[in-house]
């Protein structure tokens, strides 16, 4: 196991910054509340398995809606495109949740054990009481933190101001335990035990981001042109000691190994482009310290493209940073991103909140009525997308039938019904369809749905009309 180094600077105070506002994020939201009236949950991030309703402040998604869902993974993956163009593993470094849940829990690996010299001391010490109290401690911690993460996942799947007292009070569902045992132990084991090694091995998103990373886009890098060779104690006191016409030539790394003790992969980053680095940073903080104890220019490691880092090494000026994010690849990732989401913000506002299915029924098929005129059933479902009951007129085209509902009957049938339908429901019904008997076996019927509150949403859905064959 991997011991960094505990490090200050630019970026490990951004990591901070970013550690604690994903973690609120993640833990707060389930507990935010969006007023959607009196018919509808009042959580504001809610995915209701029971009602299949995926809740999103303002937005409500419907099951037969999952293109939506399927556009925001979409979107998701785009724009990991578009970062890893422009600005390399910045996502790795700073917001996945396995790099965010391993920075915690190596912060509570210091607080206990302290720092990396004192962890690395405590590893290799003989087992004492003093030990095993450290050691339960720490992995006592991150158990609990393990147990918070579990808790707060399945938070959003349910009311979380209901669910919590009845997890406590043992009446919550089994299935709710068994989600927080599993991500107790998941996230116990990839960020406690593992961290390092899901990143370095088991992770998958490096190797896709290689391939999409070209010259111009930004990473760690080490300024190898400058640092090498590398020298420290008596050899460079001797040549910084040297003068006259051919002093000895040393680079600016001191080979303190300040980078690699940082590092939370264990990489050295003076090795070149690794697949274990995750652009963190760390070690540009720790390099820039040693720097300035030494009285050189800082940023010997630091964020570049190739293409700059082979400029500066000739002399030349680097790419303007406008320039570089302005370039084919990055501009189709941003266009399609944008295109994507413009394209779902107008579906979602141009939705209609009323819809309609049909389903004619096949057991029997037709009957015929004593007046000699053929009647089809057809099972009618109605959702109603808003949050308050509405009252619908369903109407028919195509033949000349009528039309009535469980409660009419045929002598009080029309061309169209009226019905009740509750809100944030689908309302399901029967209807009857009488049309006359002369006419051909198959024959195509459309229903019509229509608001009668005022906001004329409409939907519609086509069926068939079925005769008996000797009508013909």
């Amino acid at each position: 196991m991997i011991f960094p180094k505990a490090v200050d600077g630019a970026f490990r105070r951004f990591k901070w910054v970013v550690m604690i506002v994903t973690l609120a994020i993640y833990y707060i939201t389930p507990w935010l509340r969006w007023d959607r009236g009196p018919y509808a949950p009042d959580q504001a991030v809610l995915i209701d398995l029971a009602n299949r309703r995926f809740y999103m402040f303002a937005i409500e998604i419907w099951p037969h809606e999952f293109y939506y869902v399927a556009g925001l993974l979409v979107m998701a993956a785009i724009g990991l495109f578009f970062v890893t163009s422009a600005v390399g593993r910045a996502w790795c470094g700073y917001a996945c949740p396995q790099t965010v849940w391993t920075d915690l829990f190596q912060h509570v690996e210091r607080w206990i054990d302290g720092d990396r010299n004192a962890q690395i001391r405590l590893q290799r010490a003989p087992w004492s009481l003093g030990k095993i109290a450290r050691r339960v401690a720490k992995h006592s911690v991150w158990i609990a933190i393990g147990v918070l993460t579990g808790g707060a996942w399945i938070f959003y799947f349910a009311d979380a101001p209901t669910l919590a007292p009845a997890l406590f009070s043992g009446e919550a569902p089994m299935v709710a335990y068994s989600t927080v045992a599993l991500l107790t132990a998941t996230t116990y084991v990839l960020g406690g035990l593992m961290r390092e090694q899901v990143c370095q091995f088991m992770c998958p998103w490096p190797r896709i981001q290689a391939a999409m990373m070209d010259e111009q886009s930004l990473t760690v890098t080490y300024k190898e042109w400058r640092g090498e060779p590398r020298s420290h104690g008596l050899k460079r006191a001797q040549a910084d000691a040297a003068d006259g016409p051919d002093p000895l030539r040393i680079g600016d790394c001191i080979d303190c190994n300040a980078c690699v003790a940082v590092c939370p992969t264990g990489i050295d980053i003076r090795g070149g482009p690794q697949i274990g680095c995750i652009t963190c940073g760390l070690c540009i903080d720790a390099c820039d310290d040693a720097m300035l104890r030494v009285g050189r220019e800082p940023k010997l490691i630091g964020y570049s493209t190739q293409a700059d880092d082979d400029a500066a090494r000739a002399g030349k000026p680097s790419v303007a940073p406008l320039r570089r994010m302005l370039r084919p690849r990055t501009l189709i990732y941003l266009g399609s991103w944008s295109a994507i989401g413009a394209v779902m913000l107008f579906a979602l506002e141009t939705r209609s909140h009323l819809d309609i299915s049909v389903t004619q029924t096949r057991n029997p098929q037709w009957v015929q009525l004593s007046d000699g005129s053929i009647r089809n059933t057809y099972t009618v479902k109605i959702r109603n997308m808003e949050t308050r009951p509405r009252r619908v007129e369903i109407a028919i085209d195509g033949e000349p039938a009528l039309l009535w509902d469980e409660r009419g009957s045929r002598e009080t049938a029309g061309r169209a019904v009226q019905l009740a339908i509750d809100p944030d429901q689908v309302t399901k019904t029967q209807l009857f369809v009488a049309a006359p008997g002369d006419g051909p076996q198959h024959s195509d019927l459309r229903f019509t749905v229509r608001a009668l509150d005022g906001d004329h949403a409409s939907a519609s859905d086509d069926s068939r009309f079925e005769r008996p064959e000797e009508t013909q």
